[in-house]
């Protein structure tokens, strides 16, 4: 899946800005004419230009991991379906963070353990670094910004909840997935991803 990367510190979730660029490709809109509304009319409303073309390099690479097949199902898919896909697209992009569903949330879910907590995130950047050069060299403030992002993101897909106000401990919601979407991973050598965000064992 390629090298570690720190990306995603610098990225958000996206939803809305995601199922903006997909349905504008459905709708049979050409890539200039999408950079265009994203870039030179602001279509995310960043606070300025340079944030705009930031926005859109991100997110045009989550759309650009999905065949036409994919993006069918999203378009026909409901909100909390649309969600999960926008995190698989994330988790294509960025190997680390589909080591953490995968190696954390998933070993959570087999075990029957219902919390991911702050200190689980903890202790798999300790492993992470003990077993790549590339991360151990990571600066404290980007693991704590990577630990932040990953459980906003997990949040956001609908894995975990809020628990009572609680930000250290959160409450695992494994989702329902979509048949066709199942079928699509299935089918696309990524069975992986399936049992990373479902549990399965």
């Amino acid at each position: 899946m390629g090298e570690y990367s720190a990306g995603l510190m610098s990225q958000s979730f996206w939803f809305i800005e995601f199922k903006k660029i997909v349905i504008a490709y459905a709708e049979g809109k050409t890539d200039e004419q999408i950079k265009a509304l994203c870039v030179n009319e602001n279509w995310f409303g960043a606070v300025n230009s340079y944030r705009a073309k930031r926005m859109y390099g991100y997110i045009i690479k989550r759309v650009n991991a999905m065949d036409d097949k994919l993006k069918k199902i999203f378009v026909d898919a409901d909100v909390s379906t649309q969600k999960l896909i926008n995190l698989i697209c994330i988790m294509k992009l960025d190997r680390l963070i589909f080591e953490f569903v995968y190696e954390v949330y998933r070993d959570k879910v087999i075990l029957g353990d219902s919390e991911l907590r702050t200190t689980d995130v903890g202790v798999f950047f300790v492993k992470k670094e003990a077993q790549s050069d590339e991360i151990a060299l990571w600066k404290e403030s980007t693991v704590k910004h990577l630990k932040s992002t990953y459980m906003n993101f997990l949040t956001e897909a609908g894995l975990i909840t809020e628990k009572d106000g609680n930000k250290t401990v959160k409450t695992i919601t494994p989702p329902l997935v979509d048949t066709a979407l199942e079928m699509y991973l299935a089918d696309n050598n990524a069975i992986a991803v399936l049992k990373a965000i479902t549990g399965v064992n």
